[in-house]
């Protein structure tokens, strides 16, 4: 669909908005929006906050180290969970992309002619790997951080004889089906070609089609808005789990419950307020875009991905940047108070 024109744009900035990698980078940010998103995570989870968590002060030793270790973990964790389940979506609807006939009914083609009904429905597909994926990696987290503590500060568990720890002990049976013989086939497209039919399916539902061509118009918001949600079960998930841990000791428990919640709190809060306050100048740098634009048949791809980074960029920097050292502090002080009360 075209946007219509707007004001005349500035040639200087012409050569900047219509440059070929700015746009490429775009349209990736676009097709693997799900993965970006684990890969800002994992850089800012893996390096920025921990560094926070270290130069936080007056922090007793082991409640900083648990910390350190909930982030790297997390991190980790949601970069290989995100990938394993976004990867073959996203790959999927690429597909989708390049060859609708294949996957859709006629009448759902006619009916997404408007490709704005169509990106909806398919960012929520893609997005959504996040959101389906926060329970297990809440749950692995949780299990991984006495490991990365013993790793990292030689606070090692006791273990029982010839015990190790592998993530795939169980069940060993689900990998042994793609080990006979020694031999592991390659089922990478068809895996791909079976969820691109299975995505198809879910887009040829009249509800479906009905809802994402009512909501169109709201596109922009939905990386926000599934970051909102990941992060919320994300954090409820992880809560859950380290009170029920019984390889955390009892007293940097609740240390590290306090720190995920008070994060999480903050970040969402603050997180939707900028970007509200910041999409008035997103829209018009939008609107400069297009009117640059308008004849590439990409554009609807680019503004995603205009979409996807700037919520991505806001969430990530409060959460991992200027959050660690409140969010530790009070949760590192508040057991005290709690207990004292």
């Amino acid at each position: 669909m075209k946007i219509s024109a707007v004001k005349s744009v500035s040639p200087n900035f012409k050569n900047v908005w219509a440059n070929k990698t700015l746009l490429k980078g775009l349209e990736t940010v676009s097709n693997h929006g799900a993965s970006f998103v684990a890969a800002t995570s994992l850089v800012m989870a893996g390096g920025i906050r921990p560094l926070s968590i270290a130069l936080t002060p007056n922090i007793k030793k082991e409640n900083k180290q648990h910390a350190i270790a909930h982030s790297v973990t997390s991190a980790l964790t949601k970069f290989a969970i995100v990938e394993a389940i976004a990867l073959p979506v996203e790959n999927a609807v690429k597909k989708i992309d390049k060859n609708p006939e294949k996957y859709l009914k006629n009448n759902t083609i006619n009916t997404f002619k408007n490709s704005e009904g169509y990106n909806f429905a398919t960012q929520i597909i893609k997005q959504g790997t996040g959101l389906i994926s926060a329970i297990p990696k809440a749950v692995i987290t949780v299990a991984l951080i006495p490991v990365v503590m013993g790793i990292f500060f030689g606070n090692k568990q006791k273990k029982k004889e010839n015990e190790t720890f592998n993530i795939y002990n169980q069940p060993s049976e689900i990998f042994e089906k793609f080990n006979n013989n020694g031999n592991t086939p390659s089922f990478k497209g068809i895996l791909t070609e079976t969820t691109a039919k299975g995505i198809g399916k879910i887009l040829n539902n009249n509800t479906v089609q009905q809802f994402a061509s009512k909501h169109a118009g709201q596109s922009t918001n939905i990386a926000r808005n599934i970051a909102i949600a990941t992060d919320i079960l994300l954090s409820a998930s992880f809560a859950h789990r380290t009170m029920k841990s019984k390889k955390i000791k009892e007293e940097n428990k609740k240390p590290l419950v306090y720190n995920s919640l008070i994060s999480t709190g903050i970040s969402v809060a603050g997180g939707y307020t900028i970007d509200k306050a910041v999409q008035k100048g997103t829209k018009k740098f939008i609107d400069k875009f297009s009117e640059i634009n308008k004849n590439d048949p990409n554009l609807n791809k680019y503004i995603q991905g205009i979409n996807i980074i700037r919520p991505t960029l806001i969430f990530a920097g409060i959460y991992y940047g200027l959050l660690p050292v409140i969010s530790t502090y009070i949760a590192d002080k508040l057991p005290n108070k709690t207990e004292k009360s």
